[in-house]
């Protein structure tokens, strides 16, 4: 009976208050699903830090007859330098995992592929390209090694550090996630005023039947329940909506538009979906019922 009770006073109670109730479920919906995008956002860099990491290079530029460079103040590399070069990248294993040499008849095929529909053709030849070593290397944090081994040295004209470029590109993305961090934990407070706006309201109005309950000997928490309950209810079917959300990000915008058009790394897969979701219905849920009984607690009093 007290089941069958409690249930009918959660319906009348959704009822009474239908549009706030739709309010509170569309406010935890969109909140819940920038949380979720911005969480995406964080598994996403995580995926792509995974993926490029693993194929950052090391670039070893020697001086040509073009270079004006202190180190290559000699001319161009000599035979003897670009082998002990090569020596020395070999002594380095097992840090340096792959050397590939490019010449510059190969830095040119190369340049003319990347730029095949600029003007700038025209302008460049083999010989104004540098000759490299490519470096790939078992731990990219440790290029700081590579680097003090050969830079300055001379026949080394420059050396390149992909992960720094990458390091500014996840930091713009980590600029991005933060900013959708923000814009979801300002609709999550939204949310929680709004919720205690409604058990406000929902408390006054049925202020007659919870002080009956209080008079025939009901407790606290078999008053507050029903309250807890549609607060718990409302949040859920948010949640739900943010669920379907991120399910439309992930088929819409990352599986037929981002994939496709960005081939060249990776995306996140649905197992960051499903790791998400849980989250979305642990925060919107736990969120919605803290509010409600904080609320209630001042309310209630009959």
């Amino acid at each position: 009976m007290r089941t069958t009770f409690v249930a009918s006073e959660v319906g009348n109670g959704l009822r009474r208050n239908l549009t706030m109730t739709l309010a509170v479920v569309i406010t935890v919906g969109v909140s819940l699903a920038l949380f979720g995008v911005s969480l995406l956002v964080r598994a996403q860099v995580d995926t792509m830090k995974d993926f490029w990491y693993d194929k950052v290079e090391v670039s070893l530029f020697l001086c040509n007859e073009n270079s004006d460079t202190p180190s290559c103040s000699n001319g161009a590399v000599t035979d003897a330098q670009r082998e002990q070069i090569r020596a020395d990248l070999e002594s380095l294993r097992p840090l340096v995992q792959d050397i590939f040499f490019e010449s510059q008849e190969e830095a040119y095929a190369r340049f003319v592929e990347q730029y095949a529909n600029s003007p700038i053709v025209d302008n460049v030849t083999p010989d104004a390209l540098p000759e490299s070593f490519r470096v790939s290397l078992s731990d990219p944090t440790q290029y700081d090694i590579v680097a003090s081994a050969f830079v300055g040295r001379p026949g080394v004209e420059q050396v390149n550090d992909q992960r720094a470029f990458l390091d500014r590109f996840f930091q713009l993305l980590g600029g991005l996630q933060v900013i959708a961090l923000v814009i979801a934990m300002a609709m999550l407070v939204v949310t929680v005023l709004l919720i205690v706006n409604t058990m406000r309201v929902a408390a006054f109005s049925r202020r007659r039947e919870t002080g009956i309950m209080r008079l025939v000997g009901a407790s606290n928490f078999y008053i507050q329940l029903p309250f807890l309950l549609e607060a718990a209810i409302a949040a859920a079917v948010g949640a739900v909506i943010a669920t379907g959300g991120l399910i439309l990000v992930k088929v819409l915008v990352i599986d037929n538009v981002l994939a496709p058009a960005f081939q060249f790394t990776a995306f996140i897969g649905w197992d960051s979906v499903t790791a998400v979701v849980p989250i979305l219905f642990i925060v919107g849920i736990g969120l919605s019922s803290l509010a409600a009984f904080f609320t209630l607690r001042k309310y209630l009093r009959v």
